[in-house]
């Protein structure tokens, strides 16, 4: 019962955090200015007032606000996401048609900020200073730097100076290998921050003494034991890092032109496209409930002291 019961209630705060955010979507883009029938129809001048009303009538626009808002979580409980105003298309279709460019990228930058936190981690934290200082400015200047401007920067070095990838998307795997290291250096940079700090303290810690005192090379001390303890820190800033992944695919797509989620989560809230943003925000909710969920269970296998008798406990 009491695993049931702790399933319960993080299937519950997961419901909870899906419903707050698409609630807030709702609310917030009530508040943006214009009208949202002019998204459907955009400058066409043949649409008279009549068949404005229509559209506002079709699309239940001409209903109070608290009716809106009740229908819209009826779909949304019903797995219906609505009809994008601009695309004439349902939401969930045409973010699945989006959805692919986005995991690559996501799925891309992931894997290359972990390999580089990983192996800088490691070379950085020996007893030399020097590396860790030079270190140290790379990532205060990669983290300070924004994703559009690091882009740029890219771009301009390795496509118009050196020609050696794409400046756009051209379908294939050269072309993605700026966005992914656009949207990867900075996460790479704060993990490896995080990392550092947790495997300098971890070579301080007893357990260390016995693995060397029990023969082990000092490579085989780092990689088995101290690094281990110093992945724990970089596991909880795991909503911080979704974020980051949502939040750069929406310039990292905008700068390099490559399809995907952000580029339309662009164009709907500049058009005032509702159906479509509020369908990218709780596609993101879902997403981060998720990463949070598949983050215990990867803190439970980095560390099993987190799994007590009776349960998992929070990392």
């Amino acid at each position: 019962m009491t695993v049931l019961r702790r399933v319960g209630a993080r299937l519950g705060a997961a419901l909870l955090v899906v419903w707050g955010a698409a609630t807030c979507a709702f609310l917030v883009l009530q508040l943006v200015p214009g009208d949202p029938v002019h998204a459907v129809v955009g400058s066409n001048a043949l649409v008279g007032p009549e068949q404005r009303e229509e559209i506002r009538h079709h699309y239940g626009l001409d209903r109070p606000l608290p009716v809106q808002y009740l229908a819209y979580l009826g779909r949304l409980l019903g797995g219906d996401l609505g009809d994008s105003y601009q695309l004439q298309q349902p939401v969930a279709q045409a973010l699945a048609q989006q959805l692919r460019p986005t995991v690559e990228l996501a799925v891309g930058a992931t894997l290359v900020a972990a390999v580089l936190a990983l192996a800088v981690t490691v070379a950085t934290s020996g007893r030399a200073r020097w590396p860790r200082r030079l270190s140290a400015a790379v990532e205060l200047v990669l983290v300070s730097t924004p994703s559009f401007w690091l882009g740029i920067v890219l771009l301009t070095f390795f496509s118009f100076r050196l020609g050696w990838l794409p400046v756009s998307d051209g379908g294939s795997i050269r072309s993605l290998v700026l966005p992914v290291l656009t949207l990867a250096l900075p996460i790479a940079a704060v993990l490896i921050q995080v990392m550092r700090e947790g495997l300098l303290d971890a070579l301080r810690g007893p357990f260390v003494l016995t693995a060397r005192a029990r023969g082990l090379t000092e490579s085989a001390v780092r990689s088995r034991h101290a690094l281990r303890h110093a992945a724990l820190p970089a596991l909880t800033l795991a909503g911080w890092f979704t974020g980051t992944l949502l939040g750069g695919a929406v310039v990292v797509e905008n700068v390099f032109a490559r399809p995907g989620i952000g580029r339309i989560t662009l164009q709907a809230v500049s058009g005032r496209d509702l159906p479509l943003v509020q369908g990218v925000v709780t596609l993101s909710a879902v997403v981060f409930v998720a990463v949070s969920a598949l983050v215990e269970l990867l803190a439970v296998a980095v560390d099993p002291r987190l799994r007590p008798a009776t349960g998992v406990t929070a990392a």
